[in-house]
């Protein structure tokens, strides 16, 4: 076997003057004299082996293969043709697919991969700095002793709501200094947040109004006094404020697709326009406000608080889940939607409420503690366990966590 084609002993043969089997020729012409036939370097006349034609040709100048070359007349070589020059690949250089396969190679890859990292890190910055400066902040925190850890005071509203969404959302009113949901998230330096719920109707002391339920130093006078009010009965400083109304509430559920919860039972109430089945679901923006606004329970408000603090953990959950963060296609629309949807002081920026969203991812849930219900000039109000609840708010004060007794955790139950 060989790498040389059949036939290239026969082009040196044919014109060496050998006949080929089956061929027939005429006898050739006698040369003049041995000598004269003779080529030079001794090679033999009308010899078979193409080594010793190209041996004894005479080199000339011209390119390869051409006239004066080692090919013969024409271009024509005596040698075999040869392969195209190939890669370790397999790949023809300087062939029709040669310029598309230098992108493949590492260099032009890590190329484009840095540009799109450093366009992907541009974009980001610049995404941060816009959805920062689209917060609106209003005056809120008041002075008051310092305390460990960090204190976030988070409340929900009506909000400013147009005809449209007062049917829409059966809000029934459109009160826009109306807190319906009251919250102390309790940072420590170390440690699992505290999710603290007080109850709407809580009978506290309003610094210049008297007793009175306390979402109503909200109308009274607007964030500044809830903050003052919440301070002085619990002992905590309030580092940060952060307001969401229902209009809010509902548009950053749906932006992020909605929120999962699994109910024991039907929950269903007219009022609030709901009706749930028993089962795991996804609610929808206008699902989950009615979810965390009815009252439709044999504990009344201390039920909902549980609702809202199980709806506000699932909803951060979700949007800061892998999934959320690394499709832009969903964080950008939920980051939007949450930086126009709620009201912030003015100390507080975007980085901030990023920590403060995974910090509700996990924390530690309870309620202040309950010591039973009263009617009096105020109307119905929520009475608190002041032993117990000077406990909890101290350790809060002084970071030390719970013990187990007052924390009530949250649980979901069906509607009465």
């Amino acid at each position: 076997m060989t790498d040389w084609p059949d036939e290239w002993f026969r082009e040196g043969a044919q014109q060496a003057g050998v006949n080929q089997p089956g061929e027939v020729r005429a006898p050739a012409a006698q040369a003049p004299t041995a000598q004269a036939s003779a080529p030079p370097g001794g090679a033999t006349p009308g010899s078979a082996d193409p080594t010793d034609r190209l041996a004894a040709r005479p080199a000339e100048s011209g390119p390869p293969g051409g006239p004066g070359g080692p090919g013969g007349p024409g271009g024509q070589s005596l040698w075999p043709a040869q392969p195209a020059t190939r890669t370790a690949r397999g790949l023809h250089l300087g062939g029709p697919g040669a310029g598309w396969r230098r992108w493949l190679r590492p260099r032009p890859i890590l190329a484009v991969v840095a540009v799109l990292a450093s366009l992907g890190l541009i974009a980001a910055i610049g995404g941060y700095f816009y959805l920062d400066s689209q917060l609106k902040r209003v005056s809120a925190l008041a002075a008051s002793p310092a305390t460990a850890g960090q204190n976030w005071l988070i409340t929900g509203s009506t909000g400013h709501l147009t005809k449209h969404q007062i049917v829409r959302y059966r809000a029934g009113f459109n009160f826009d200094t109306l807190s319906d949901t009251i919250l102390v998230l309790h940072v420590p330096a170390s440690g699992r947040p505290t999710l603290v719920s007080i109850p709407r109707d809580s009978y506290v002391d309003i610094p210049g109004h008297g007793m009175n339920k306390i979402n109503a130093s909200y109308v009274f006078g607007g964030p500044t006094l809830l903050v003052r009010t919440v301070q002085n009965a619990t002992g905590l400083h309030i580092d940060h404020f952060v307001q969401i109304g229902y209009a809010g509430l509902v548009n950053v559920v749906d932006a992020i697709g909605g929120v999962s919860v699994c109910l024991p039972g039907p929950v269903v109430d007219p009022k609030a326009g709901i009706h749930l089945h028993k089962g795991c679901q996804d609610l929808s923006g206008k699902e989950a406000l009615g979810f965390v606004r009815t009252r439709r329970f044999a504990l009344g408000d201390l039920q909902r608080v549980q609702d809202q603090r199980i709806l506000i953990k699932a909803m951060l959950s979700k949007m800061t889940s892998f999934g959320t963060l690394v499709n832009p296609f969903a964080i950008f629309p939920a980051a939007s939607g949450s930086v126009h949807a709620i009201e912030v002081d003015q100390g507080t920026s975007l980085y901030q409420l990023i920590h403060l969203a995974f910090a509700l991812r996990n924390p530690v849930t309870t309620t202040v503690p309950f010591g039973g219900f009263a009617d009096n000039a105020a109307g119905a109000v929520v009475l608190w366990n002041a032993s117990r609840a000077h406990r909890m708010f101290y350790d809060l004060a002084h970071d030390k966590p719970l013990p187990k007794g007052l924390i009530t955790g949250s649980r979901i139950s069906p509607t009465a």
